[in-house]
């Protein structure tokens, strides 16, 4: 049966003209370039780059429009705030960032979590790491490019202007980057003031016009593990938020135009609700394969003639903290984005979706897996975890 999600609950993609997906048509389109699937934004009015002119976009990995509104009210990132925008479904890393990358909707670029089964490798694949969930090297190492099973199409190449993509150095050389690199200059930094100098360095590199794309993990990586509302992640938005300043300072009277957003937000999730599978044997037994996706948004592929079986045991003993969806509905939704979708799309969401409710995350570790020692969590269609601001700054 289709099961029509809880509208006053959840918050779906905005993909007709205030996510994510349509931040990226307006960049290409800003830089000349042809935005073809996602209309732009109606409220951003970026013209295309003449002269001098350049465009930052600046992703700080989970920095919501809730903690930027509240917690951070005042700051010169919310002095910028244009407006909010949805990210994508789900609003993860893997998924968002693979976004910023493309142009394109999870619909269109096929990746769905940071689990994501590849039925072309009969394996399950961390997608950002590009290995295997039970452990190994990269399978780069082993000969399967990440370039090639993605098929994707890198942002960069689309662009008519030079680029440059600013990241850490312990991702820059990683399957994933590379495989959506393109034709950038690569640049990678050590810490957060080398971040802002590589920005602020590669704008005035040349007087020709271009495009910089920025990455920052560490406010994510701090959410994760202290909790999005904890003092460790107040100090580094404040770290943050005072090198954004300079950053304007030293991009003064360049014609840059800087935008800045996120790939998700945060919640906070309690001890005693992190529901672990293996204390509900039943459920687990009607599974083909550990649970994919994100521990807020997971993809469950339930075993031939076990359907009922799972159905019953979700609504009878879990109802309070997990909605479940026939994956295929949610498609046909429009969840993860609109047109035509990837070839393997419907193979990567699993036949049920489990929806987390508030508060809530669902923990399905394998052998030998490090247990998830986690505070803050985001993959789910909460507001907190789906709005993301977009702040607009002219130098």
């Amino acid at each position: 049966m289709t099961r029509p999600p809880v509208q006053d609950t959840w918050v779906y993609p905005d993909y007709r003209g205030a996510g994510i997906v349509n931040l990226m048509a307006s960049v290409i389109s800003a830089c000349g370039g042809r935005a073809d699937a996602y209309a732009p934004l109606p409220t951003l009015e970026l013209q295309p780059l003449a002269g001098a002119r350049k465009l930052v976009l600046l992703v700080l990995d989970g920095l919501g429009y809730a903690y930027l509104t509240q917690q951070g009210a005042g700051s010169a990132l919310h002095r910028q705030l244009r407006t909010r925008l949805t990210s994508v479904a789900p609003p993860t890393t893997a998924t968002a960032i693979t976004t910023f990358l493309t142009g394109q909707a999870p619909q269109q670029h096929g990746l769905t979590g940071w689990f994501t089964w590849f039925r072309e490798l009969g394996s399950v694949l961390a997608v950002l790491p590009f290995a295997p969930r039970c452990g190994g090297r990269p399978l780069g190492g082993t000969g399967v490019s990440a370039a090639a099973l993605f098929g994707h199409v890198p942002l960069f190449d689309r662009l008519p202007v030079k680029s440059a993509s600013v990241c850490p150095e312990w991702i820059a050389h990683s399957e994933f980057n590379r495989a959506h690199l393109g034709s950038a200059e690569l640049l990678p930094y050590r810490d957060l003031d080398q971040c802002f100098s590589s920005i602020a360095r590669a704008v005035r590199s040349t007087d020709a016009p271009g495009y910089v794309y920025a990455y920052w993990p560490g406010f994510d990586r701090l959410a994760h593990e202290l909790g999005v509302a904890s003092d460790g992640v107040s100090e580094h938005f404040a770290a943050l938020d005072a090198g954004f300043a300079r950053l304007l300072d030293r991009l003064a009277g360049t014609g840059t135009t800087v935008l800045v957003t996120a790939d998700h937000g945060f919640v906070d999730v309690a001890a005693d609700r992190r529901i672990e599978l293996s204390a509900h044997p039943v459920l687990k037994d009607c599974l083909a394969l550990p649970l994919c996706g994100e521990q807020r948004l997971s993809y469950a592929y339930v075993r031939a003639g076990c359907d009922q079986r799972f159905e019953d045991y979700l609504d009878e003993h879990l109802g309070q903290s997990i909605e479940w969806h026939h994956s295929a509905a949610l498609l046909q939704q429009n969840l993860f984005g609109l047109g035509g979708p990837h070839l393997e799309l419907a193979s990567r969401i699993g036949d049920y979706t489990l929806i987390m409710k508030p508060g809530y995350v669902i923990q399905d570790p394998i052998a030998g897996e490090k247990p998830f020692a986690m505070v803050g969590f985001h993959g789910g269609l909460s507001a907190a975890e789906m709005y993301v601001p977009l702040i607009v700054a002219e130098c």
